[in-house]
């Protein structure tokens, strides 16, 4: 296929090779999908020590004498299925711990660590590389903040730029007197460029200085320009009008397909499903419920709205239904957990952690997942629940909302429901919308017909993938 374009992607994770979250995912799919589209995307990223030691037969296409306190080198090759770039510099990101933090919290150079990612990136999109020249460079979140401004007040050579704000709860923060430091201009330190409150926030330069701004849903695009979302940049985001727009992720059907499962099935065979759902029971030593078996798959945080869960299951487990938890995050959630535990023995179970093969399992086997999120930019799990015929129960936030059509009275005559939303995120509505999830579930024949439609619902990268290169098609004319 013709080449339409090149993208040179930037970002701090991609999986398979290093994930902390859902900014992971889509960084790492969207090479392959917009391949059959014919746009050609590179990946780079950081040499973390966890990588550094995976570089053997990658070949070296860029030297960086001075890179913010020491040498940096990027190899490129394919790495577990990726094209990648990966930028070794040592002194920055061979260290023990995570991508942004280590025993003893986060890295205090994180500024240093990513403005660094941000210049080799823009150095390499606007002189280009082995013959390798992009036209549009992509930066994702504040890790990659400083990459479009670097473009902006040092050239673009032609190049476009876009930046996708994935969660805008983190913001990239540093001292004012870092900024030259950063090998920023001075004379940009105004409230119209780069200062932020005093200082400087790696992501308020990328929404100033890109071309294009994306989130990753429509809704939360819109939601950003209330300051309950916005979280102090809801003016920057309004200022830049038309440049904003939301494009909803999407998931690797291959990688979750119920048909794929250990014990498959399919929205034409359901048979499988109640296999699952055994199964499930007997792995967590919960009783079968008679109602519906949820599951929350999720950081337990307040964000997610971990919190409500105390206020609103039992009433949950005393309409039949039970409950699975898997996750980690704030101890004192994870107490509260173990206390819903210890308290429904039986009916509520929770595993502290997370275990990939483990979240497979329990979507083939559950009837619903909860997602109460307070803010959700987008939301990967509601569509796993969707992909399973695991019916979500989300809040009518961002990409929730976007993604999972309400059981209303219209929406169930018309035969196309896939879920349950609610509103506002607080326990009266959640716990509202459970009891409206077992009512679905004791008519056999409306919760069959539900299932199939939310596995019916489009969930992979198509339409997405048409999106960006529409974006990107847009820049280069």
């Amino acid at each position: 296929m013709q080449v339409r374009g090149r993208v040179l992607s930037v970002a701090s994770e991609c999986v398979p090779l290093v994930k902390t979250g859902g900014l992971a995912d889509v960084v790492g799919a969207l090479p392959a999908a917009l391949a059959p589209l014919g746009w050609e995307m590179r990946v780079l990223m950081p040499a973390y020590r966890a990588l550094r030691a995976r570089l053997s037969g990658l070949h070296e296409v860029w030297e960086e004498a001075e890179l913010f306190g020491g040498r940096g080198v990027v190899f490129q090759g394919d790495l577990d299925g990726v094209p990648v770039m990966l930028l070794d510099a040592p002194h920055l990101y061979d260290r023990e711990g995570g991508p942004y933090s280590g025993p003893a919290g986060d890295w205090g150079d994180n500024a240093q660590r990513f403005a660094a990612l941000s210049w080799v990136g823009a150095r390499m999109a606007r002189d280009g590389v082995e013959g390798w020249k992009a036209d549009i460079l992509h930066a994702h979140d504040w890790q990659a903040g400083f990459a479009p401004a670097y473009l902006a007040y040092g050239g673009s050579g032609g190049v476009g730029s876009v930046i996708t704000v994935h969660n805008i709860a983190f913001q990239g923060w540093a001292s004012a007197g870092m900024i030259e430091a950063l090998r920023l201009p001075r004379e940009a330190f105004h409230p119209g460029a780069l200062e932020y409150y005093g200082g400087l926030s790696s992501l308020k330069s990328g929404l100033v200085t890109a071309d294009r701004v994306t989130t990753v849903s429509p809704t939360y695009a819109t939601e950003l320009l209330r300051p309950a979302f916005g979280m102090g940049l809801e003016g920057v985001i309004a200022a830049r009008g038309a440049d904003v727009s939301g494009i909803l992720n999407g998931v690797d059907t291959a990688v979750w397909s119920p048909e794929a499962e250990p014990l498959p099935y399919s929205v034409k065979a359901m048979k499988g499903k109640a296999a699952n759902r055994a199964a499930l029971c007997d792995e967590f030593g919960l009783t079968l419920p008679e109602g519906p078996l949820a599951i929350v798959v999720s950081r337990l945080t307040d964000q997610k709205g971990i919190d409500l869960l105390p206020a609103v299951v039992p009433d949950f487990i005393g309409a039949g239904g039970a409950l699975l938890v898997l996750g980690s995050g704030d101890p004192a959630l994870e107490g509260a957990m173990r206390g819903l535990e210890a308290r429904f023995p039986g009916k509520v179970a929770v595993r502290i952690g997370y275990d990939e093969a483990l979240s497979h399992r329990m979507f083939a086997g559950a009837d619903a997942v909860l997602v109460p999120s307070r803010f959700e930019p987008c939301g990967l799990t509601q569509m796993y629940g969707l992909r399973y015929g695991t019916v979500p129960v989300v809040a009518a936030v961002g990409g929730l909302a976007d993604t999972v059509i309400h059981a209303s009275p219209a929406a169930l005559a018309a035969g196309v429901a896939t879920g349950v939303q609610f509103h506002p995120t607080d326990a009266i509505a959640f716990g509202q919308a459970l009891r409206q999830l077992c009512g679905l579930y004791a008519d056999g024949r409306l919760w069959a017909k539900v299932q199939a439609n939310a596995m019916r619902h489009p969930v992979g990268w198509e339409t997405s993938a048409a999106a960006y290169a529409a974006l990107y098609e847009g820049l280069v004319g």
